[in-house]
């Protein structure tokens, strides 16, 4: 398969994925409340091992300067987690349609990482791709509570939750994709920079904490079997 290939693949599984979170809680909440934790922990552990031992060591091998972009990364989620959260203790309406631009850009970004990691290595890219797919399926889970929490009704829940979460993650990886076949070794290691500060955030500060909120038994199962699964990939590369 062609590096593209790759990148449509995991782009367009992601979408499919973040919908069947929308659809399922749609359909049987209690189901889907009850089992995205683990979802949420399995992602959490693919996500902060593929940047530690795969994208952040070659960062630095391009670009000794990756470190400085990697913290950047990890702030610019930081700083839209931190707008969300703010702007959600205006009002429930007001804590949807901010959940909304947070979605948003955490998605955007999600399709940016598959392109770039891939165009880096498949294997980076199926380490990072993985775990990002992981995930996506309590994403739509939770971005369809938000909006439903908001007050939207479920027919405009489910259309803006597919169009904000599912939806902007393959726009976001053929949106970048074209720009990145013409960046240097350099400029492709301070990406892969910043991706890594994404990944451990959305890991570290985003995906485990709201799973230990809501505490499952035999929940650090799943965290575990995502890091062995991260490990085992990265010696059968």
């Amino acid at each position: 398969m062609s590096t593209f290939s790759y990148v449509a693949v995991f782009a367009l599984t992601a979408m499919v994925v973040n919908s069947l979170g929308i659809y399922a809680i749609y359909k049987n909440k209690e189901w889907a409340e009850k089992n995205k934790e683990y979802f949420m922990c399995f992602a959490a552990g693919i996500l902060i091992t593929s940047p530690l031992i795969g994208a952040f060591p070659q960062a630095i091998a391009k670009n000794s300067e990756a470190g400085f972009f990697a913290l950047m990364g990890f702030m610019f989620m930081y700083a839209t987690n931190q707008l969300m959260r703010k702007n959600a203790k205006k009002s429930e309406l007001a804590f949807g349609y901010t959940a909304l631009v947070g979605i948003g850009i955490h998605s955007f970004v999600d399709g940016m990482i598959y392109s770039v990691t891939f165009t880096q290595s498949s294997f980076l890219g199926i380490i990072a791709g993985t775990g990002l797919v992981a995930h996506e399926f309590a994403e739509g889970v939770i971005t369809y509570s938000f909006l439903s929490k908001g007050g939207l009704s479920e027919k405009k829940a489910i259309f803006y939750a597919f169009l904000v979460a599912a939806l902007t993650t393959p726009l976001g990886a053929f949106i970048i994709y074209p720009l990145l076949q013409n960046f240097t070794s350099s400029i492709m290691g301070l990406l892969l920079g910043f991706v890594t500060g994404v990944l451990i955030y959305i890991s570290a500060s985003h995906l485990l904490p709201e799973a230990s909120g809501h505490e499952k038994e035999h929940s650090y199962i799943s965290f575990i079997s995502g890091v062995a699964f991260a490990i085992l990939l990265y010696f059968i590369k």
